[in-house]
């Protein structure tokens, strides 16, 4: 990661740790850059880069800063308005666009805000011009203003959207007709897109938290906040409810029951489904190391692979497309579908989870069984210096006599927080109490040592 730059964009509070100059100053760049790849190439149109964003105040204030800095480096600003990150992906990729901006901080409150640059393939952008976007914004260097027929030009791109939707609505492998499906947009950018899919397939769509005032995103709404939705799924006799964060590239589900699927359940699902149908290339499913513990011992017992990376996304879509894997994710949401989208896709997710549903027929809450979530406990301690603690051999003989101990009916992890001074002790076991037990015995050598602040 980079001085700005994290594994989900340059992401911090707006006008605080991200200013509307920082979005004008990346403009810029992102204008002259690609502008200067189309001459190298012997083109004459000017660079066209697609912008969209989510419903945060903020995000306007961003959009007209990256428009300026785009336009005023010589390249064309295309704009979505308020739509979804893999919106933004798919049309950067199938319109073929020099580049793709998404301005969301996801599933954080409204005061924050981020963006997060694709290029053409509607793939996270490469760490290499990350590294010299950053440049740029340290004053490594000077950008020349566009003149007269060399600037930039804005067009109004609400088209690509629509687009989008119709994408979407064409993944439709079955109808909907008879299923009543709820859907929770935490009033953020899935609220004008995800209704419309639903509808358009059949079903009798029940939406809550589409009301965005640019203050209320994720406010104890969406994947972050499910418990609204479990209410409502219950209370309304639905099918199945489909909770999005606020850029919708995730997705949580909650079955007719009430009950949550996570992340970890739908790849269980789906991954299912697919070795069922011949369909689950590589017979592996590309998960992180915080997915449960018991997702792999229900792997096991179906006969799937699977492989675990660091947390994050970007990892899982870096190892799908290395190894030519189609189905994997985070336990959170972000669930990747390679054959239909480059990035994390709420909406496609729930299309996909709606496939399973009707060609089973069975209710929702069937199609985990014999996947059991095993107990959890994190602890997250804070400390002066997390490689030190991560690293010191006392901490690592505790992390080693507990692993001993669950041997194959449970685990530990114990990693560095990627953003804060933390290090987190995870464990996962057949009970609560040994959960804690565990926990406990990691965290008072970290304590003891003298790391913990």
């Amino acid at each position: 990661m980079g001085k700005y730059f994290g594994t989900d964009g340059f992401r911090g509070e707006a006008n605080e740790g991200l200013t509307a100059e920082h979005a004008y100053k990346i403009g810029r760049f992102l204008g002259r850059y690609y502008g200067e790849k189309k001459r190298a190439a012997g083109a004459r149109e000017k660079a066209r880069i697609v912008i969209g964003k989510d419903t945060r105040r903020s995000s306007y204030m961003f959009e007209y800063s990256l428009v300026g800095g785009i336009v005023a480096s010589g390249a064309d600003a295309y704009i979505m308005h308020v739509t979804t990150t893999p919106s933004v992906a798919y049309i950067a990729r199938v319109d073929e666009f020099d580049c793709g901006i998404m301005i969301s901080a996801s599933h954080n409150p409204y005061y924050d805000n981020g963006i997060k640059l694709l290029n053409s393939h509607g793939e996270k952008m490469d760490e290499e011009t990350i590294e010299q976007v950053e440049a740029y914004l340290d004053g490594a260097e000077e950008v020349p203003y566009a003149r007269r027929d060399e600037i930039g030009c804005t067009v109004d791109y609400v088209a690509g959207r629509n687009r989008y939707i119709g994408y979407l609505i064409s993944l439709g492998v079955y109808s909907f007709r008879g299923k009543k499906v709820a859907l929770d947009c935490a009033n953020g950018a899935a609220w004008s897109i995800a209704r419309a899919v639903f509808d358009a397939l059949g079903a009798k769509t029940l939406v809550i938290n589409a009301e965005p005032d640019g203050l209320n995103i994720n406010e104890n709404a969406g994947s972050t906040h499910i418990e609204g939705l479990r209410k409502f799924v219950v209370e309304n006799g639905c099918d199945v409810g489909f909770a999005y964060d606020g850029d919708a590239d995730r997705c949580l589900a909650v079955d007719e029951k009430g009950g949550v699927v996570t992340g970890d359940h739908i790849l269980y699902i789906y991954g299912k489904y697919m070795k069922e149908r011949g369909k689950l290339l590589k017979n592996t499913v590309v998960t992180t190391v915080m997915s449960n513990f018991g997702l792999y011992k229900a792997f096991d017992e179906l006969g799937i692979g699977y492989a675990k990376t660091k947390v994050g996304d970007k990892y899982v879509y870096e190892y799908m497309t290395e190894h030519g894997c189609r189905l994997g994710g985070e336990q959170s949401g972000h669930i990747i579908f390679t054959k239909y989208a480059s990035t994390g896709d709420g909406i496609l997710t729930s299309l996909k989870l709606m496939e399973v549903l009707c060609a089973k027929e069975k209710p929702m809450s069937t199609l985990s069984e014999g996947f059991t979530m095993y107990p959890q406990v994190l602890e997250n301690v804070r400390v002066k210096d997390k490689a030190a603690a991560q690293a010191d051999e006392a901490v690592q003989a505790a992390v080693r006599r507990v692993a001993d101990a669950l041997g194959d009916t449970g685990r530990i992890l114990v990693r560095e927080s990627g953003t804060e001074p933390l290090i987190r002790v995870m464990v996962e076991a057949e009970s609560d109490a040994d959960c804690r037990k565990y926990v406990d015995e990691v965290v008072s050598v970290i304590k003891e040592r003298g790391f913990a602040i």
